[in-house]
């Protein structure tokens, strides 16, 4: 007997082969076509809002410290490298995937032109966080040397994403790199919560400095290309089972995107999160109703979602040079962000409603139990975050822990409206606009929760106002939250119904 020994095939060919093979619904210039897609849409909307975007990116003055830039930089490294992390960062079109992943081809081959995409992308993001930080701290003029930042932040990108393609493949570092991420992220945000409380001086005319400036993008040019030599290398050891995640995962953004239904990304996260944990069996809480218990349970196996929302807390006191009305808004909106972190077995509920009718609730009982935890996180949260604000003078005085407190109700009816709100729905009529044609599906799935904010809007005006907080404001904010949340699950209930969705 002889042995066949199969010769590799040639990846180019194959790619041909697999074009020709196509459906025939798929045109052979659809690449060609979403690229002329993807440029013109960029070329449009940059020419609508190309003024705001620049000042964002390069105000007319430098408005931030030296501690606020430095904070900047790391909030952007430690966001850039998480947000590459929960990409992939290497992953695979949809027909690569499908044909050529498990191919007899040269996996190397296969995976530069990902990895190329990837590391232009991450420079081009590197590059507008270091051109941002220079305008909002850098002094004008900016010297010629020291305008090397944005250069250095492309060079700190592609260093970012060649860690995590090294991470990806599995190393025993990754989770550590995870968690140093996290900790120079939450580092950041508390340089720029500490630059907006104590007023950090602005830099003189030699931030940043040149010598720094040329060092660090010495030192980070030599360790992109020995990471992109060893990356190159290395590339065919990327276990297929990690790139598949990334490309569903990119599949997911796309399909997200083209249909305007955000709930593929919410439920791609909840899935993900919950995959990759080992969990044990606990006995649910027999003193507390069922569902309560069940959100308490979720609560205690989240620690650090429990941990990043209690740090946001702090964030509002970032917009406190912003219109006093921005600033009510921005705390209102946390509420969500708070009451959130349950929300997983909502959707759940409402999605596949058979664990209820198995417990004999009908949805108000399901219902006004969910609404118990998302309304306590979310009164402590405006609690923490209205208190912050006062001690650190940018709210006059009066009880603000009660005044958040009372907006509990408002962030738990809030949360549930989201959470049941459900696929967008795209039969609905267009709205005719002077810049075109809207759908009104995408926007009504958009507003939902938001409109149920309006309930917090006595809360609003008393910070627009920006006069003292009395005890009656504080009463009328509790009897209007209470009163809206009531009406909201007497009119979106009913005691002989299950069902959840689509309220």
């Amino acid at each position: 007997m002889t042995a066949s020994v199969t010769a590799p095939v040639s990846v180019r060919g194959l790619r041909r082969w697999v074009r020709r093979s196509q459906s025939a619904h798929r045109e052979r210039g659809e690449a060609l076509g979403n690229y002329y897609f993807a440029v013109l849409f960029v070329l449009i909307v940059g020419g609508i809002v190309h003024k705001q975007i620049a000042a964002v990116l390069w105000p007319a003055e430098p408005n931030a410290s030296e501690l606020a830039g430095d904070s900047l930089m790391l909030v952007l490294a430690g966001g850039l490298y998480l947000a590459l992390r929960r990409l992939g960062p290497l992953a695979l079109s949809r027909p690569a995937a499908s044909w050529l992943l498990t191919a007899p081809v040269s996996r190397r081959r296969l995976l530069l032109p990902s990895l190329w995409t990837a590391l232009a992308g991450a420079a081009l993001a590197g590059t507008v966080g270091g051109l941002a930080v220079l305008g909002h701290v850098a002094a004008r003029p900016v010297p010629g040397t020291d305008g090397l930042l944005p250069l250095v932040g492309a060079l700190l990108g592609g260093a970012l994403l060649l860690v995590a393609l090294g991470a990806q493949a599995g190393r025993r570092w990754s989770a550590w790199s995870d968690h140093v991420a996290y900790l120079v992220t939450a580092v950041g945000l508390a340089g720029l919560v500490v630059d907006s409380a104590v007023g950090a001086p602005r830099p003189d005319a030699g931030w940043p400095a040149a010598p720094l400036v040329t060092a660090l993008g010495g030192a980070l040019a030599l360790v992109v290309t020995v990471l992109l030599v060893l990356a190159v290398r290395r590339l065919a050891t990327t276990p297929n089972e990690r790139i598949l995640e990334a490309s569903k995962t990119a599949g997911t953004l796309f399909d997200s995107a083209y249909g305007m239904e955000p709930s593929f990304v919410t439920e791609m996260v909840e899935r993900r999160y919950w995959a990759h944990r080992k969990l044990s069996s606990r006995r649910l809480w027999s003193r507390v109703p069922v569902l309560v218990a069940q959100d308490l349970l979720l609560l205690r196996r989240r620690p650090r979602r429990v941990l990043w929302v209690a740090g946001a807390a702090t964030l509002p006191a970032l917009l406190t040079h912003l219109p006093a009305w921005i600033l009510g808004v921005a705390v209102l909106f946390g509420g969500l962000i708070a009451g959130g972190v349950t929300a997983g077995t909502i959707r759940t509920d409402a999605g596949n409603p058979v664990l209820l009718r198995l417990l004999g609730l009908s949805s108000r009982r399901a219902i006004g139990q969910r609404l118990w935890v998302p309304g306590v996180l979310s009164g402590l949260w405006y609690a923490t975050a209205l208190t912050l604000l006062w001690a650190l003078g940018d709210l006059p005085a009066g009880p603000w822990w009660a005044l958040g407190l009372a907006l509990g109700p408002v962030g738990a009816a809030a949360t549930m409206r989201k959470a049941r709100a459900g696929f967008v729905d795209n039969g609905l009529l267009p709205l005719d606009t002077p810049m075109g044609s809207v759908s009104t599906g995408p926007v009504l799935a958009a507003v939902a929760g938001l409109d149920v904010l309006l309930l917090g809007l006595p809360t609003v005006v008393q910070i627009a106002q920006g006069g003292p907080l009395s005890w009656t404001g504080v009463v009328v904010q509790a009897a209007v939250a209470g009163i809206g949340m009531r009406a909201y699950l007497n009119a979106t209930t009913e005691t002989d119904r299950v069902e959840l969705s689509g309220r």
